[in-house]
């Protein structure tokens, strides 16, 4: 029935999968295309017929994962300034998009570029909007450099995009540490 709540255990599953597939994908540094399915089941200690039942298809699973990536990532800003100086919680912050963006990079690899699209234009506000309020509250404390805007540093993390997957452990946090350093008022 359309608008009923979920049971608790039923949410409680989805949230186990979810949180399973997320913790296979990490181990399989993003590759989505390894995500075995009966495995992600296990580790969630469900049935593959309960797995299929809140995700029917791996994509739908995916785009699931990339969405609770995302919220965790947009729901640690809040705590981050308020524990530490504007420059720490932004450096922190973009420590944490480097695994966002690892998994991002496997869900982009492994959903077909319609429903890729369709994920991204309705979330990727959220993560602007995320990096904007680190940014303003930087630059208020004069933290961080006048003049840059989420988009500005959202360009420049785009190189992330070109990091070879041997060679992401390295170069990923390097490369976030000299943009920190690039954003230094």
């Amino acid at each position: 029935m359309a608008g009923r709540e979920r049971r608790s255990d039923a949410v409680a599953n989805r949230d186990r999968i979810v949180e399973a597939a997320r913790a296979e994908l990490s181990e399989s540094n993003g590759a989505a295309d390894d995500l075995k399915l009966h495995r992600v089941a296990k580790a969630a200690g469900v049935g593959q017929g309960t797995l299929y039942r809140h995700f029917p298809t791996r994509e739908h699973l995916l785009a699931e994962v990339y969405r609770a990536e995302l919220t965790q990532l947009v729901g640690t800003v809040a705590p981050l300034l308020a524990a530490h100086s504007p420059l720490d919680a932004l450096s922190r912050w973009l420590d944490r998009l480097v695994g966002y963006a690892r998994v991002k990079r496997g869900v982009m690899a492994a959903i077909e570029v319609p429903a890729w699209q369709d994920l991204y234009s309705g979330q990727h506000h959220r993560l602007d909007e995320a990096l904007e309020t680190l940014l303003d509250r930087g630059q208020a404390a004069g933290e961080i450099r006048a003049g840059v805007d989420a988009a500005d540093v959202i360009l420049l993390l785009g190189a992330l995009s070109r990091i070879p997957e041997a060679g992401w452990d390295e170069r990923a946090p390097r490369l976030v540490a000299v943009i920190v350093d690039g954003l230094r008022a």
